[in-house]
């Protein structure tokens, strides 16, 4: 199968027992992703965590189209999947079944399966947009939605005094657009806060990924994972990704303040279905 546009790599699902043993380059090759938004590129990381894909795509010039892969074992990249696309670069378009959605910076889109003909646009190629993709498996089709980021479900929480004051933009919900496994949402703190998801916790029945992005170019997130009794952590830079088995902790802190987009697949949609790990339970 040819790709012009589209670069994909895959990654196999690591256990906890192997991942505490990991080092430094070890854990970054498992659970790391970067490069994702490459100019002139659709690039994409096909996991073993749910079949969760995650990717970018950068437009300049002509469309860029989305491109079926050997991993997905389809004629066309959604036709057993959903897809939620979110910008977070300049103005751009998405077409999908011959209808174009407009999507600013922090706009999401979601493709429901069976959806074709699929591309990326940018409206400036100066500033291009860049979408970040998050695709998994479907059993039915739901239908097509653009969701601004004015018009998401939006959660003010924390302070000041604990250094997380924090805007959760819950973009996927129980109330709102319907999708098959993806959830998916944006987290934007504060000035002077650097913490995300402290206390921490765990959910067996699905994994997550996160994107860090709006990060200065000198500054950097300590991602935290791992077992609550057996942590490790990474270092991610601006516009980098992680992943998180249903096994691990997913917290971290800034050098900075910086937002991130979080997404789920897997059994359950529920945002309350977390098992919460107490700080003193950390090692």
């Amino acid at each position: 199968m040819d790709h012009p546009h589209t670069d994909y790599t895959s990654r196999f699902a690591i256990d906890p027992v192997a991942a505490a043993s990991m080092g430094t380059d070890e854990l970054r090759h498992n659970f790391h992703i970067d490069d994702l938004f490459q100019p002139g590129r659709v690039s994409l990381t096909y996991t073993h965590y749910d079949r969760m894909i995650v990717g970018g795509a950068v437009p300049q010039g002509a469309a860029l189209p989305l491109e079926a892969i050997k991993a997905t074992g389809t004629r066309n990249f959604l036709d057993r999947r959903e897809l939620i696309i979110v910008n977070i670069g300049g103005a751009g378009s998405v077409t999908a079944n011959g209808e174009t959605h407009q999507l600013q910076a922090r706009d999401m889109l979601y493709l429901g399966m069976g959806s074709t003909d699929v591309s990326f646009a940018s409206a400036d190629t100066g500033q291009p947009a860049k979408f970040y993709l998050l695709s998994a498996p479907a059993h039915q089709t739901h239908p097509n939605r653009l969701i601004r980021i004015g018009d998401a479900k939006r959660l003010d929480l924390g302070s000041k005094e604990t250094c997380n004051e924090r805007s959760i933009f819950q973009f996927i919900h129980a109330e709102g657009v319907k999708t098959c496994q993806l959830v998916v949402g944006m987290t934007q703190l504060a000035p002077g806060s650097v913490w995300n998801t402290i206390p921490c916790h765990v959910h067996d029945r699905r994994m997550e990924a996160y994107l860090y992005f709006d990060l200065p170019e000198t500054a950097r997130v300590f991602h935290f994972m791992g077992e609550p009794d057996e942590t490790r952590h990474l270092v991610m830079a601006n516009e980098e990704a992680v992943l998180s088995p249903g096994w691990s902790i997913h917290s971290g802190a800034g050098t900075s303040n910086y937002a991130f987009i979080w997404a789920m697949a897997g059994d359950n949609v529920d945002y309350t279905d977390v098992d919460p790990v107490p700080l003193g339970e950390l090692r």
